[in-house]
């Protein structure tokens, strides 16, 4: 979770051209790259993505227009760097379903977090054979998809009191050395009843010793 000065809080009505904007996966791509790894050139940005330097240049200037990124201090004058300006987008879900651009913008932004997932998983992998996050990493790390059946007063719980802990944790490591870039995803989504899936309050996938990890 950020604190509210982190935070960019969008509003269905009077942000519409903003997430019009924001809907574009390439921009979304964008502004997460550089809230995960910081400031960045075009030229930089395009390597990562595969995109041209001339295409990831525009794309920063719309996300600039609607003040999701701004420019960066310079390490010299030959090329402009970007950040971005908040660590996190947040908004209403009731309220982005009343529009079709805010239920365009939801359903976008899920499926970009989905991807940056499947990406975190390989780079993480890759981190742990190659030597560069040590083993002490092993037994924290995972990924659990349990399924229990809460009322919509018990998943706001669930939500807040894993933002809050989230927070605390965050400020007690913030001077910690050992400290690294965690991805934390959370999804709470509820689903109408279905008797071909799996019975109420299992999992459809375990950890690889059997146990769940939260």
């Amino acid at each position: 979770m950020a604190s509210h000065e982190h935070k960019r809080v969008l509003d269905a009505g009077q942000d519409a051209a903003a997430l019009k904007a924001l809907t574009h996966p390439l921009r979304i791509r964008l502004l997460g790259l550089l809230r995960q790894d910081g400031p960045a050139t075009a030229s930089e940005l395009a390597a990562r993505t595969g995109e041209s330097s001339a295409s990831t240049s525009y794309h920063l200037r719309v996300l600039a227009k609607y003040a999701f990124v701004t420019e960066a201090e310079h390490r010299d004058g030959r090329e402009r760097r970007w950040q971005a300006v908040h660590t996190v987008t947040s908004w209403s879900n009731e309220a982005m379903r009343a529009s079709e651009g805010g239920r365009a913008f939801v359903s976008q932004s899920r499926r970009r977090q989905i991807e940056h997932l499947e990406v975190s998983v390989a780079r993480h992998e890759a981190d742990i054979d190659a030597g560069r996050l040590g083993t002490e990493w092993l037994e924290p790390s995972g990924i659990s998809d349990l399924m229990p059946r809460l009322t919509p007063e018990s998943l706001t719980e669930l939500r807040e009191t894993f933002g809050r802990k989230l927070e605390e944790l965050t400020a007690r490591d913030a001077g910690d050395p050992r400290a690294a870039q965690v991805v934390v995803l959370t999804a709470g989504l509820p689903l109408a009843p279905n008797a071909q899936g799996p019975g109420p309050g299992t999992s459809a996938t375990t950890e690889a010793d059997g146990e769940d990890q939260p």
